[in-house]
């Protein structure tokens, strides 16, 4: 069964396999197009230099007219990433638009881990750390990227 929602992620896949950006991956799971595992690796010269956080994406068919679901399956310290790994990032809520595709969707997510925004917290731990002691926030989330190798 072919809909317009799966006919634009196949149209997604193709994409980011001929043309893939720099540190995040993707791809469907086995049979079912709807529900994505991704990988973002942290940016190089960052504090998540290193490390490998693996994602889901759950599709519905309203895409590409409604976001996915995205959680981080990887443990995560960030202030805009709540404790289930759900993401709070603008375009994956009211600033989602059909333009966006999966490829879209993990850079900024990617871009997100280095530059957080801290006035609309997730993780309020994360987030008071990162304003207020760089240096403890930036060891946690060396810890974490240590965790990302090992984790399964």
């Amino acid at each position: 069964m072919s809909t317009p929602a799966r006919k634009r992620l196949m149209r997604d896949f193709k994409r980011l396999q001929q043309d893939p950006p720099a540190g995040i991956s993707g791809a469907p799971q086995d049979n079912n197009i709807m529900l994505w595992n991704a990988v973002i690796f942290g940016p190089d010269d960052t504090p998540w230099d290193g490390g490998t956080f693996k994602l889901t994406l759950q599709f519905t068919e309203d895409y590409p007219n409604k976001p996915p679901i995205v959680r981080f399956v990887s443990r995560m310290f960030h202030p805009n990433i709540y404790a289930d790994g759900s993401i709070c990032l603008d375009i994956l809520q009211n600033q989602w638009s059909p333009i966006y595709d999966v490829a879209a969707i993990l850079t900024s997510i990617q871009s997100l881990l280095c530059d957080p925004n801290a006035n609309s917290p997730a993780n309020s731990e994360a987030a008071r750390m990162f304003s207020e002691n760089k240096r403890e926030y930036n060891r946690r989330v060396r810890e974490i990227v240590e965790q990302s190798w090992t984790a399964d």
